[in-house]
Protein backbone atom coordinates (compact mmCIF):
# COMPACT_ATOMS: atom_id res chain seq x y z
CA UNK A 1 0.00 0.00 0.00
CA UNK A 2 1.45 3.57 -1.07
CA UNK A 3 2.62 5.62 2.15
CA UNK A 4 0.40 8.27 2.58
CA UNK A 5 1.70 12.36 3.18
CA UNK A 6 2.84 13.06 6.46
CA UNK A 7 1.72 16.02 7.67
CA UNK A 8 3.50 18.52 10.31
CA UNK A 9 3.57 16.89 13.83
CA UNK A 10 2.72 20.34 14.88
CA UNK A 11 -0.15 20.51 13.52
CA UNK A 12 -1.46 16.94 15.69
CA UNK A 13 -1.87 19.43 18.42
CA UNK A 14 -4.29 21.76 16.68
CA UNK A 15 -8.19 21.11 17.73
CA UNK A 16 -9.99 22.75 14.88
CA UNK A 17 -12.06 25.99 15.99
CA UNK A 18 -15.33 24.93 17.41
CA UNK A 19 -18.46 27.68 16.40
CA UNK A 20 -21.12 28.73 18.19
CA UNK A 21 -24.62 26.33 18.62
CA UNK A 22 -27.12 27.33 16.06
CA UNK A 23 -29.53 24.08 16.60
CA UNK A 24 -30.31 21.88 18.94
CA UNK A 25 -29.63 17.60 19.14
CA UNK A 26 -32.99 17.21 17.43
CA UNK A 27 -32.01 19.85 14.39
CA UNK A 28 -34.34 22.59 15.77
CA UNK A 29 -33.18 26.45 14.87
CA UNK A 30 -32.00 27.96 17.83
CA UNK A 31 -32.08 31.84 18.67
CA UNK A 32 -28.46 32.20 18.13
CA UNK A 33 -26.93 34.23 21.29
CA UNK A 34 -23.35 32.05 21.12
CA UNK A 35 -21.87 34.06 18.68
CA UNK A 36 -21.35 37.63 19.71
CA UNK A 37 -23.45 39.39 16.65
CA UNK A 38 -25.12 42.27 16.67
CA UNK A 39 -29.01 41.84 17.49
CA UNK A 40 -29.74 44.91 16.07
CA UNK A 41 -28.22 43.52 12.34
CA UNK A 42 -26.46 45.91 9.48
CA UNK A 43 -26.35 49.00 9.32
CA UNK A 44 -28.78 50.16 6.03
CA UNK A 45 -26.53 51.70 4.51
CA UNK A 46 -24.21 48.58 4.14
CA UNK A 47 -27.03 46.46 3.04
CA UNK A 48 -28.15 49.14 0.44
CA UNK A 49 -24.43 49.16 -0.37
CA UNK A 50 -24.17 45.73 -1.25
CA UNK A 51 -27.43 45.75 -3.31
CA UNK A 52 -26.23 48.30 -5.73
CA UNK A 53 -23.47 46.02 -6.63
CA UNK A 54 -23.03 44.81 -10.11
CA UNK A 55 -22.52 40.60 -10.74
CA UNK A 56 -19.36 38.64 -8.64
CA UNK A 57 -17.33 38.05 -12.13
CA UNK A 58 -14.90 40.48 -11.72
CA UNK A 59 -12.29 40.21 -8.62
CA UNK A 60 -11.95 42.60 -6.02
CA UNK A 61 -9.53 45.34 -5.60
CA UNK A 62 -6.90 43.29 -3.96
CA UNK A 63 -5.91 46.34 -1.97
CA UNK A 64 -9.24 47.29 -0.74
CA UNK A 65 -8.21 50.79 -1.33
CA UNK A 66 -11.26 52.64 -0.79
CA UNK A 67 -12.39 50.99 2.11
CA UNK A 68 -9.01 51.23 3.56
CA UNK A 69 -9.47 55.19 3.27
CA UNK A 70 -12.91 54.93 4.83
CA UNK A 71 -11.37 53.25 7.88
CA UNK A 72 -8.64 55.70 7.42
CA UNK A 73 -10.76 58.94 7.41
CA UNK A 74 -12.72 57.99 10.90
CA UNK A 75 -9.79 56.39 12.49
CA UNK A 76 -7.31 59.45 11.45
CA UNK A 77 -4.91 56.94 10.56
CA UNK A 78 -2.92 57.12 7.35
CA UNK A 79 -4.61 54.28 4.46
CA UNK A 80 -0.88 53.15 4.40
CA UNK A 81 -0.62 51.88 7.34
CA UNK A 82 -3.64 49.76 7.43
CA UNK A 83 -4.16 46.30 5.69
CA UNK A 84 -7.75 44.52 5.63
CA UNK A 85 -8.07 40.85 6.04
CA UNK A 86 -10.71 37.89 5.71
CA UNK A 87 -12.14 39.02 9.50
CA UNK A 88 -9.89 39.80 11.52
CA UNK A 89 -9.19 35.83 12.17
CA UNK A 90 -6.78 35.96 9.07
CA UNK A 91 -4.64 38.56 10.29
CA UNK A 92 -4.25 37.34 13.87
CA UNK A 93 -2.44 33.70 11.71
CA UNK A 94 -0.46 36.20 9.67
CA UNK A 95 0.96 37.80 12.57
CA UNK A 96 2.01 34.35 13.75
CA UNK A 97 2.86 33.25 10.56
CA UNK A 98 5.22 35.76 10.09
CA UNK A 99 6.57 36.13 13.14
CA UNK A 100 7.09 32.95 14.65
CA UNK A 101 8.12 29.46 13.61
CA UNK A 102 9.25 26.20 15.48
CA UNK A 103 11.32 26.71 18.42
CA UNK A 104 9.50 29.68 18.66
CA UNK A 105 6.92 30.72 21.56
CA UNK A 106 3.87 32.83 21.42
CA UNK A 107 2.34 33.78 24.56
CA UNK A 108 -1.18 35.14 25.49
CA UNK A 109 -3.15 34.79 28.50
CA UNK A 110 -5.13 31.98 29.85
CA UNK A 111 -9.16 31.90 29.07
CA UNK A 112 -8.16 33.57 25.62
CA UNK A 113 -10.02 33.65 22.23
CA UNK A 114 -9.09 30.11 20.56
CA UNK A 115 -7.54 31.24 17.65
CA UNK A 116 -4.45 32.44 19.15
CA UNK A 117 -3.56 28.59 19.84
CA UNK A 118 -4.44 27.62 16.89
CA UNK A 119 -2.54 30.38 15.33
CA UNK A 120 0.24 29.14 17.39
CA UNK A 121 0.98 26.10 16.52
CA UNK A 122 -0.37 26.83 12.38
CA UNK A 123 3.24 28.01 12.27
CA UNK A 124 4.96 25.08 14.50
CA UNK A 125 5.26 27.55 17.03
CA UNK A 126 4.61 26.68 21.07
CA UNK A 127 1.83 28.43 22.57
CA UNK A 128 2.41 29.69 25.87
CA UNK A 129 -0.44 30.40 28.19
CA UNK A 130 0.07 33.15 31.12
CA UNK A 131 -2.16 32.89 34.16
CA UNK A 132 -4.74 34.83 34.91
CA UNK A 133 -6.69 37.34 37.36
CA UNK A 134 -10.53 36.23 38.41
CA UNK A 135 -10.38 34.76 34.23
CA UNK A 136 -9.13 38.41 33.09
CA UNK A 137 -5.27 39.18 31.62
CA UNK A 138 -2.70 39.95 34.33
CA UNK A 139 -0.08 42.30 33.07
CA UNK A 140 2.89 40.91 35.47
CA UNK A 141 2.33 37.15 34.94
CA UNK A 142 2.10 37.80 31.01
CA UNK A 143 5.87 39.82 31.49
CA UNK A 144 7.05 37.45 33.55
CA UNK A 145 6.45 34.51 31.05
CA UNK A 146 8.58 36.00 28.40
CA UNK A 147 11.11 33.82 26.98
CA UNK A 148 14.12 34.72 24.69
CA UNK A 149 12.10 32.16 22.22
CA UNK A 150 9.05 34.52 22.68
CA UNK A 151 8.25 35.95 19.47
CA UNK A 152 4.29 37.33 19.61
CA UNK A 153 1.82 38.33 22.29
CA UNK A 154 -1.75 38.53 21.31
CA UNK A 155 -4.10 40.39 24.42
CA UNK A 156 -8.11 40.65 23.38
CA UNK A 157 -9.05 43.94 24.86
CA UNK A 158 -12.02 43.70 25.77
CA UNK A 159 -11.13 39.83 26.17
CA UNK A 160 -13.27 37.58 24.17
CA UNK A 161 -14.37 34.88 26.00
CA UNK A 162 -14.35 36.53 29.30
CA UNK A 163 -15.25 40.16 29.00
CA UNK A 164 -12.48 41.47 31.16
CA UNK A 165 -10.82 44.91 30.16
CA UNK A 166 -7.23 46.14 30.67
CA UNK A 167 -7.26 50.04 30.74
CA UNK A 168 -4.62 52.50 28.73
CA UNK A 169 -1.97 52.58 31.45
CA UNK A 170 -2.39 48.63 31.98
CA UNK A 171 -1.43 48.36 28.16
CA UNK A 172 0.99 50.50 28.05
CA UNK A 173 2.98 49.35 30.90
CA UNK A 174 2.54 45.98 29.06
CA UNK A 175 3.84 47.06 26.30
CA UNK A 176 6.80 48.74 27.78
CA UNK A 177 7.96 45.74 29.26
CA UNK A 178 8.34 43.61 26.55
CA UNK A 179 11.51 43.31 23.97
CA UNK A 180 11.36 45.35 21.10
CA UNK A 181 11.88 42.69 19.04
CA UNK A 182 8.33 40.81 19.95
CA UNK A 183 5.53 41.72 18.30
CA UNK A 184 2.75 42.57 20.29
CA UNK A 185 -0.78 42.32 18.65
CA UNK A 186 -3.94 43.97 20.33
CA UNK A 187 -6.91 42.54 19.41
CA UNK A 188 -9.50 44.93 19.34
CA UNK A 189 -12.49 43.49 17.70
CA UNK A 190 -15.22 44.52 20.57
CA UNK A 191 -13.16 47.63 21.06
CA UNK A 192 -16.30 49.65 19.73
CA UNK A 193 -18.89 48.24 22.60
CA UNK A 194 -16.21 50.61 24.85
CA UNK A 195 -17.05 54.00 26.15
CA UNK A 196 -14.77 56.24 24.17
CA UNK A 197 -13.92 57.44 27.17
CA UNK A 198 -12.30 54.14 27.80
CA UNK A 199 -10.35 53.52 25.18
CA UNK A 200 -7.05 51.53 25.72
CA UNK A 201 -5.30 53.88 23.47
CA UNK A 202 -3.85 50.90 21.33
CA UNK A 203 -4.07 52.55 17.98
CA UNK A 204 -2.08 55.29 19.03
CA UNK A 205 0.55 53.09 20.38
CA UNK A 206 0.83 50.91 17.05
CA UNK A 207 1.29 54.68 14.95
CA UNK A 208 3.83 55.45 17.40
CA UNK A 209 6.06 52.01 17.89
CA UNK A 210 7.60 49.90 15.60
CA UNK A 211 6.35 46.27 16.94
CA UNK A 212 2.92 47.02 17.69
CA UNK A 213 -0.41 45.30 15.37
CA UNK A 214 -3.57 46.40 16.33
CA UNK A 215 -6.60 44.29 14.92
CA UNK A 216 -10.39 45.07 14.64
CA UNK A 217 -13.31 43.95 12.77
CA UNK A 218 -16.12 44.23 11.33
CA UNK A 219 -17.88 41.27 12.38
CA UNK A 220 -19.61 42.22 15.51
CA UNK A 221 -20.85 46.11 16.52
CA UNK A 222 -20.94 46.60 12.49
CA UNK A 223 -23.25 43.34 11.50
CA UNK A 224 -21.14 42.25 8.78
CA UNK A 225 -20.11 38.39 10.65
CA UNK A 226 -21.31 37.09 7.31
CA UNK A 227 -18.82 39.02 4.93
CA UNK A 228 -15.50 38.07 7.04
CA UNK A 229 -13.60 41.62 7.11
CA UNK A 230 -11.06 43.03 9.47
CA UNK A 231 -8.44 44.79 9.23
CA UNK A 232 -4.91 45.73 10.90
CA UNK A 233 -2.74 48.79 11.53
CA UNK A 234 0.96 49.30 12.64
CA UNK A 235 4.14 49.82 11.46
CA UNK A 236 5.08 50.09 7.70
CA UNK A 237 7.53 47.04 8.13
CA UNK A 238 5.14 45.08 10.17
CA UNK A 239 2.17 45.31 7.73
CA UNK A 240 4.56 44.60 4.72
CA UNK A 241 4.76 41.11 6.71
CA UNK A 242 1.14 40.86 6.52
CA UNK A 243 0.23 41.83 3.05
CA UNK A 244 3.48 39.59 1.30
CA UNK A 245 1.77 36.74 2.84
CA UNK A 246 -1.64 37.32 2.90
CA UNK A 247 -4.33 35.85 0.50
CA UNK A 248 -4.87 37.19 -3.46
CA UNK A 249 -8.37 39.06 -3.53
CA UNK A 250 -9.22 38.41 0.58
CA UNK A 251 -12.00 40.34 0.76
CA UNK A 252 -14.80 40.00 -1.59
CA UNK A 253 -16.10 43.00 -3.11
CA UNK A 254 -19.43 42.90 -1.92
CA UNK A 255 -17.39 42.82 1.99
CA UNK A 256 -15.24 46.01 0.92
CA UNK A 257 -18.65 47.86 -0.08
CA UNK A 258 -20.35 46.73 3.09
CA UNK A 259 -17.40 47.34 5.32
CA UNK A 260 -16.54 51.10 3.73
CA UNK A 261 -20.70 52.11 3.66
CA UNK A 262 -20.72 50.82 7.67
CA UNK A 263 -17.53 52.13 9.35
CA UNK A 264 -18.94 55.83 7.78
CA UNK A 265 -22.24 55.52 9.07
CA UNK A 266 -21.04 55.63 12.95
CA UNK A 267 -24.72 56.55 14.04
CA UNK A 268 -25.73 52.66 13.68
CA UNK A 269 -22.44 51.95 15.68
CA UNK A 270 -23.68 54.60 18.43
CA UNK A 271 -27.04 53.20 18.76
CA UNK A 272 -25.33 49.79 18.79
CA UNK A 273 -23.05 50.78 21.71
CA UNK A 274 -26.19 52.35 23.94
CA UNK A 275 -28.68 49.24 23.28
CA UNK A 276 -25.35 46.88 24.35
CA UNK A 277 -24.74 49.18 27.49
CA UNK A 278 -28.42 48.95 28.66
CA UNK A 279 -29.34 45.30 28.04
CA UNK A 280 -26.33 44.46 29.53
CA UNK A 281 -26.33 46.35 32.26
CA UNK A 282 -30.15 44.99 32.56
CA UNK A 283 -29.25 41.37 32.37
CA UNK A 284 -26.13 41.70 35.00
CA UNK A 285 -28.86 42.69 37.35
CA UNK A 286 -30.85 39.78 36.92
CA UNK A 287 -27.80 37.18 37.43
CA UNK A 288 -26.45 39.17 40.13
CA UNK A 289 -30.16 39.20 42.04
CA UNK A 290 -29.35 35.50 41.70
CA UNK A 291 -25.63 35.25 43.50
CA UNK A 292 -27.63 33.51 46.32
CA UNK A 293 -27.63 30.68 44.02
CA UNK A 294 -24.09 30.40 42.77
CA UNK A 295 -24.56 32.52 39.77
CA UNK A 296 -22.08 35.02 39.22
CA UNK A 297 -21.62 37.74 35.85
CA UNK A 298 -17.89 38.49 35.17
CA UNK A 299 -17.44 41.91 34.79
CA UNK A 300 -18.05 42.54 30.75
CA UNK A 301 -16.77 45.08 28.55
CA UNK A 302 -17.93 43.28 25.65
CA UNK A 303 -21.11 42.40 23.90
CA UNK A 304 -21.74 39.34 25.81
CA UNK A 305 -21.59 38.30 29.44
CA UNK A 306 -19.95 35.53 30.92
CA UNK A 307 -22.20 33.53 33.70
CA UNK A 308 -20.47 31.75 36.16
CA UNK A 309 -22.21 28.28 38.08
CA UNK A 310 -20.94 28.14 41.41
CA UNK A 311 -23.33 26.76 43.67
CA UNK A 312 -26.02 23.94 43.09
CA UNK A 313 -26.90 24.25 39.12
CA UNK A 314 -24.30 23.62 36.83
CA UNK A 315 -23.03 25.51 33.62
CA UNK A 316 -24.59 22.02 31.17
CA UNK A 317 -27.81 22.47 32.98
CA UNK A 318 -28.75 25.49 32.49
CA UNK A 319 -27.73 25.40 28.63
CA UNK A 320 -29.72 22.49 28.35
CA UNK A 321 -32.29 24.44 29.89
CA UNK A 322 -31.51 27.32 27.29
CA UNK A 323 -31.70 25.03 24.61
CA UNK A 324 -34.87 23.61 25.19
CA UNK A 325 -36.28 27.44 25.32
CA UNK A 326 -35.10 27.78 22.17
CA UNK A 327 -31.87 29.85 22.60
CA UNK A 328 -28.27 28.98 21.57
CA UNK A 329 -25.82 30.38 24.07
CA UNK A 330 -21.86 28.86 24.43
CA UNK A 331 -20.76 26.52 26.65
CA UNK A 332 -16.88 25.55 26.92
CA UNK A 333 -15.51 22.54 27.35
CA UNK A 334 -11.92 24.33 28.13
CA UNK A 335 -10.40 23.68 31.45
CA UNK A 336 -11.75 26.26 33.83
CA UNK A 337 -14.27 27.25 32.04
CA UNK A 338 -16.78 24.15 32.00
CA UNK A 339 -18.71 26.00 34.28
CA UNK A 340 -19.32 28.89 32.74
CA UNK A 341 -21.82 30.10 29.82
CA UNK A 342 -21.22 33.12 27.37
CA UNK A 343 -23.93 34.87 26.53
CA UNK A 344 -24.67 37.34 23.55
CA UNK A 345 -26.31 40.23 24.64
CA UNK A 346 -29.55 40.06 22.39
CA UNK A 347 -32.64 41.95 21.87
CA UNK A 348 -34.75 43.29 25.04
CA UNK A 349 -37.07 40.47 24.86
CA UNK A 350 -34.07 37.64 23.89
CA UNK A 351 -32.61 38.99 27.10
CA UNK A 352 -35.69 38.57 29.33
CA UNK A 353 -36.33 35.05 28.10
CA UNK A 354 -32.80 33.80 29.10
CA UNK A 355 -33.42 35.74 32.42
CA UNK A 356 -36.53 33.83 33.04
CA UNK A 357 -34.73 30.68 32.49
CA UNK A 358 -31.61 31.52 34.52
CA UNK A 359 -34.41 31.84 37.27
CA UNK A 360 -36.28 29.09 36.50
CA UNK A 361 -32.96 26.12 36.47
CA UNK A 362 -31.81 28.48 39.81
CA UNK A 363 -35.19 27.44 41.61
CA UNK A 364 -36.05 31.36 41.97
CA UNK A 365 -39.12 31.63 39.65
Amino acid sequence: MAESPTRKPWIEGIHAYVPGQSKDAAGRELVKLSANENPLGTSAAAIAAMEGLAGPARYPDPDAAALRAAIGRVHAIDPARIVCGTGSDELLNLAAQGYAGPGDEVLFPRFSFAVYDIAARRCGAVPVEASDVDYGADVDALLAAVTPRTRVVFLANPNNPTGSFLPAAEIARLHAGLPRDVLFVLDQAYAEYLDPRDDDNGLALAQRHENVLVTRTFSKIYGLAGERIGWATGAPDVLDTLNRIRGPFNVTGHGQAAARAAVEDQGFVERSRRHNAAERARFVEVVEALGNRGLRALPSAGNFVMVLFEGATSAREAHAAIARAGYSVRHFSAPGLDHALRITVGTREQMDAIAAVLRDVAGEA
